[in-house]
């Protein structure tokens, strides 16, 4: 099995890429939707956040409103360091346990793990290789203001969360630009995906 966490930056393509690998065969383990299955209303980790980010957070059915949780966090450090406290060890403990799940019954899957916070949360080691999706930082601010509606200053706050994006390259075994057409990408993840199959089978037969 090869466990790749893919990572990128906020509207780099992420999505765009691992729905195109997915398609290709890769089983895909996504660290958001980790988050809202440990999130449900009433849960140990949804009561943490309540505790300290108060009601107001809330929707009417009292799931998390993550874009007013969001406005809160991305203004502040702390409170975003908290936040990631309060939900990475649950998520971790989920992820591992599909992980597992999948080796058991597909030995010679490649498996993604959607992590977009994988640099910033040192899990480098915690995967066998990392697929980095790359596009520049206006353009990531111009794509989330598109796609969005955020005002400019809210997309900037966004990306200055996270770790810039060209000092996640050196952390990359495998990058994909994705500051072209959807037909160059498709073609570059492609290519990836044979790469990714390579590996995955050399791999095997290393500790076989």
């Amino acid at each position: 099995m090869l466990n790749v966490g893919l990572t990128g930056g906020i509207a780099t393509g992420k999505s765009t890429v691992a729905r195109i690998l997915v398609g290709k065969g890769a089983l895909l383990i996504d660290f958001d939707e980790l988050s809202h299955d440990v999130e449900q209303p009433e849960g140990p980790v949804w009561q943490e956040i309540v505790r300290h980010f108060g009601e107001e957070i809330l929707h009417d059915d009292r799931t998390i409103n993550r874009r007013k949780l969001g406005d809160i966090v991305f203004a502040d450090r702390e409170k975003l360091g908290l936040l990631n406290r309060i939900v990475h060890p649950a998520v971790f403990k989920e992820w591992h346990r599909r992980i597992e799940e999948i080796r058991k019954v597909q030995p010679d899957a490649i498996v993604l793990s959607d992590i977009p916070l994988l640099i910033e949360a040192g899990m480098k080691p915690m995967v066998d290789l990392v697929l980095l999706v790359y596009l520049s930082p206006e353009e990531q601010i111009a794509r989330l203001v598109a796609r969005n509606g955020y005002r400019r200053e809210d997309a900037e706050k966004r990306i200055a969360s996270q770790t810039p994006i060209g000092e996640k390259l050196p952390f990359a075994d495998i990058v994909v630009h994705n500051d072209g057409s959807p037909e160059t990408t498709r073609i570059a993840v492609g290519e990836v995906w044979e790469e990714l199959k390579n590996r995955e089978r050399s791999r095997r037969e290393n500790t076989g």
